[in-house]
């Protein structure tokens, strides 16, 4: 659960802007500040159900932009790329062959 939940904050953090004001206020309320599903009906005077229905297909949306325009995938890839740097930068034998192509893999990734 802790994955998915890490999965759905980040996706959340690239796509929001997409989302209507009561799917960003719904993951929000349950993603970031860990509301159950009542909590959230209470606060919007709304059935769980509903709440629940509205989580789930805005997590499907949240994917759907994710297959699409891979922007979570690229800032994991760019982020793996450049710990792999500070690593390599941290050894006495550093090939500066081998840096440069990473860094034209982090250039190709925008």
């Amino acid at each position: 659960m802790l994955e998915k939940t890490t999965r759905m904050n980040y996706l959340y953090d690239f796509y929001q802007s997409l989302l209507t004001p009561k799917q960003r206020s719904y993951m929000a309320l349950y993603y970031l500040d860990d509301f159950s599903l009542g909590e959230i009906a209470e606060e919007y005077n709304v059935s769980r159900q509903a709440v629940y229905d509205n989580i789930k297909r805005t997590e499907i949306m949240l994917e759907e932009y994710e297959e699409k325009l891979l922007l979570f995938k690229k800032f994991q890839e760019r982020t793996k790329l450049i710990e792999e740097m500070k690593e390599r930068l941290k050894e006495e034998t550093v090939s500066l062959h081998k840096l440069s192509e990473m860094v034209d893999e982090l250039a190709k990734l925008d």
